[in-house]
């Protein structure tokens, strides 16, 4: 079962096979050339898909054209390669062509998930009895066009996120002269006024004691 559409899944394939560097199917340093064929980065770009797509997984979704850990390997391939990046900035710089970001109202929040296989940045989550979590902070336009997150152990504070997030604003090319922040009330401290003032941009915070947000020039 397709995780999306044809017509969205193959110009998206298009774009990505045009950033992989050219290998070969085979070892050709091996002696009798006949090394086991290297398994297609289509088959593995499907897979991907599907992941994002149905949230499972990478045991649920291997079958018998490849495994787990052909997936994984390959993933963490493209990601030293910058391959994902790089389709990242190529989508956002499309879309904002055709269609056009809207940036002088951004959005940004932090979120909590579960790595109970650790990783580099994951951290004692105060919501799980101190299990490993990611923190997940994320960047929005005004109609929730993801522009970017950055991940940190689950006990980081979002206040202390808000800079790095902040800072992908960077490599979205000419910005609005005014842009205004969006933030719950978990940023109302001062460390966010400062991460704010320093950038000149505007905040729309709601204080911890008041749901009613609160503008700041």
């Amino acid at each position: 079962m397709p995780a999306l559409p044809s017509w969205l899944t193959e110009p998206l394939w298009n774009q990505f096979a045009a950033l992989l560097p050219q290998r070969p199917t085979y070892d050709p340093a091996h002696p009798l050339g006949c090394h086991r064929p290297r398994i297609s980065d289509r088959t593995i770009f499907d897979k991907l898909l599907k992941l994002l797509r149905f949230g499972c997984s990478y045991e649920a979704i291997a079958d018998t054209t490849c495994s787990a850990t052909t997936i994984r390997n390959r993933r963490d391939e493209w990601i030293r390669l910058g391959v994902f990046t790089r389709l990242r900035h190529i989508a956002l710089q499309a879309y904002d062509r055709i269609i056009s970001l809207v940036l002088d109202q951004i959005a940004v929040d932090g979120s909590i998930t579960k790595a109970p296989g650790g990783g580099e940045v994951a951290g004692r989550s105060p919501v799980e009895r101190g299990k490993q979590g990611l923190k997940r902070s994320g960047m929005t336009d005004e109609y929730g066009i993801p522009l970017g997150r950055v991940l940190a152990g689950a006990n980081c504070h979002d206040s202390a996120l808000l800079a790095p997030t902040l800072d992908l604003l960077d490599g979205l090319g000419p910005l609005p002269d005014a842009i205004t922040v969006h933030l719950d009330a978990g940023y109302d401290s001062a460390r966010t006024r400062t991460t704010l003032d320093e950038r000149g941009l505007r905040g729309w915070t709601t204080h911890r004691w008041d749901d009613r947000p609160t503008r700041r020039p």
